[in-house]
């Protein structure tokens, strides 16, 4: 068994484009530019945000974090993206999610700009994934395909079953885990809340992307001997052995599968380092694509 660390890939890309940064100021050309927008005060808002942050300034880019009250209302809101839309000097704009109630997820996707989308969570962009045009793929799966890339894990001919269908992981990882090119070519199983025999689907499968948000969901009886594991979820349950009162736990009952798998991604450092990873690769391409 091998861990997928996400942490030692993550860095590698990090690193990667500190590079491509220096080389951009070399030549006298403008650095990428990431406006991030934070709606209220939830805890793991701020904690993913402030990681993207960080992320921005070891590379080399240059950030911004737009604080906005929970009492924001949708037209201002959305006034406020429009503004990014307009400012030259931004390459990405991305915009925390969830929202407070009142505002619509849609209308605040929809409102940025495609080109300036590097969350990759916008339908101009999903639809050039599904077509095989190039776009901004929604950073987890791209961060997920990375991964693999690096670890030269074979997809081609595989089975692959990913169990949730959210849009932002589960559908987009689908995709990109069937289209025809060297590190897809799977055939893929997208499984949710109805499907049925999920278990036997799942032991029929080369590979498990596990993105449900159930801590533990994923035991050893269903997965089969060599299979590669990649647990997407990260939830916080009670630990009163932990200083902080909470522990992180994937989707994967990571004890029990582990010593069936021939690869495996840890939670946490596995798909985490490398969601904010492909965030950086997006946003360093829409500078170039800019400018």
């Amino acid at each position: 068994m091998q861990i997928l660390d996400g942490q030692l890939v993550s860095r590698n890309i990090k690193d990667s484009l500190k590079l491509d940064v220096a080389a951009l100021v070399a030549e006298g050309r403008k650095i990428p530019h990431l406006a991030a927008v934070l709606v209220g005060n939830n805890g793991a808002s701020e904690t993913y945000v402030a990681a993207k942050v960080k992320a921005c300034s070891e590379i080399g880019f240059k950030s911004t974090l737009l604080r906005v009250e929970d009492s924001v209302t949708e037209n201002k809101l959305l006034s406020l993206i429009q503004d990014l839309n307009n400012d030259p000097d931004v390459n990405g704009i991305l915009v925390q999610l969830p929202l407070p109630k009142h505002i619509s997820d849609e209308k605040v996707i929809l409102a940025i700009d495609p080109a300036k989308d590097v969350d990759g969570f916008h339908p101009v962009n999903a639809g050039k994934l599904v077509l095989g045009s190039p776009g901004f793929v929604s950073a987890t799966p791209h961060g997920i395909m990375l991964l693999l890339e690096y670890y030269k894990v074979e997809t081609i001919g595989k089975a692959a079953a990913v169990v949730g269908r959210s849009n932002i992981v589960g559908r987009p990882m689908s995709i990109l885990l069937s289209a025809n090119n060297s590190h897809g070519n799977s055939t893929v199983t997208l499984c949710h809340s109805h499907t049925r025999n999920l278990k036997e689907i799942c032991l029929g499968s080369d590979i498990i992307v596990a993105a449900l948000g159930k801590p533990g969901f994923v035991k050893a009886d269903m997965v089969k001997e060599g299979a590669v594991i990649i647990d997407v979820g990260i939830t916080r349950v009670p630990d009163a052995g932990k200083k902080s009162g909470f522990a992180l736990r994937g989707d994967v009952d990571f004890a029990a599968v582990s010593p069936k798998c021939s690869f495996i991604t840890p939670v946490p450092g596995g798909v985490g380092p490398m969601t904010i990873a492909a965030l950086m690769k997006n946003t360093f391409a829409a500078c170039v694509n800019q400018n």
